[in-house]
């Protein structure tokens, strides 16, 4: 496993992240879900990152008794705030920010998180409140860090605009893959001239780059697709011919003796404003395989092989 700056932090994180969105809490049994833990720490992975929203906090409560007995600096630990957890708590209010964190700290059991995020940009709420309560809450040691998730760049400049009277952003997680390279067009220039890494969630495409899914067949039983409770975000990825595009990789991967998930983990972290991506895993051998594309460096002719496998 190899590590990366997150920002201007001075945390090293590992370069793959275990994420927790459908799983953990929810999605997969306990006892499935610690020997995913396990697997994750047997690998190198020190880096985990949750939200107070996924299962309603119940990701939070089974993080925070799965590491109750591991050593706090052991791992860096993150999670976020904004979606609704009841029909009055949402937003990135001075409240919400204070009292969710405290929320989120109880379930985790922990007196800090190394990194606590804005899941969203919150429109009903000034953006000076917001920073205001972020700085409050890292000057307060309840979080060491700060970030956000899907910001666009005008959100991201009129942060940077508040300093240095408000906390740093160190972090920006984004969707980012093969098949969506959004961020590439001013996320990632804006926060790699400021000192803010990315944390990249959905590297395989909600696994259709795994390359399981093939054109014109059912998918697997055991697969996100086919599971209606954990399937309902990949509408933008459901076609086969989506999916006849991702077969052509194949080829590629095999030649250098990986498998596809690898071979689209290493495409994402190519890029070096990405300081980690997010897997997440049902199995513990997923979690293996993903964390193998650390250290996987992928040359210009296998980068531009792959862009060519990939246009439409």
């Amino acid at each position: 496993m190899r590590y990366r700056p997150l920002g201007d932090s001075g945390i090293e994180v590992s370069e793959i992240a275990l994420g927790s969105w459908l799983t953990f809490g929810k999605g997969i049994s306990s006892e499935r879900a610690i020997a995913c833990v396990d697997a994750a720490f047997g690998a190198g992975i020190n880096f985990i990152d949750t939200a107070n929203v996924y299962g309603q906090g119940a990701a939070e409560e089974f993080l925070g008794e799965v590491l109750a007995n591991r050593p706090r600096d052991s791992y860096v630990l993150a999670t976020k705030l904004y979606f609704p957890m009841s029909d009055r708590d949402h937003g990135l209010s001075w409240e919400q920010v204070h009292k969710q964190l405290d929320l989120s700290l109880g379930r985790l059991r922990t007196e800090y998180v190394d990194l606590y995020q804005a899941h969203r940009f919150d429109v009903e709420t000034r953006l000076e409140e917001t920073m205001e309560a972020l700085t409050d809450v890292v000057r307060a040691g309840k979080a060491r860090h700060i970030g956000f998730s899907e910001w666009n760049a005008e959100q991201i400049q009129r942060a940077l605009d508040l300093l240095p009277s408000v906390a740093k952003f160190v972090s920006s997680q984004p969707q980012y893959s093969l098949l969506w390279r959004e961020p590439e067009r001013a996320v990632i220039p804006l926060c790699a001239a400021n000192g803010i890494s990315q944390i990249v969630f959905s590297p395989l495409a909600q696994g259709v780059l795994s390359g399981k899914y093939r054109p014109g067949e059912p998918p697997p039983g055991d697969s996100r697709l086919a599971n209606d409770e954990m399937n309902f975000f990949m509408g933008r990825w459901r076609s086969d011919a989506i999916f006849e595009r991702v077969q052509r990789l194949h080829p590629i991967a095999e030649r250098l003796g990986i498998s596809m998930a690898q071979l689209a983990i290493a495409w994402v972290l190519r890029e070096p404003n990405v300081a980690a991506a997010i897997i997440g895993a049902s199995r513990p051998e997923q979690v293996q395989e993903n964390a193998a594309a650390s250290g996987i460096e992928l040359d210009a002719a296998t980068l531009a092989e792959i862009d060519g496998a990939l246009q439409a």
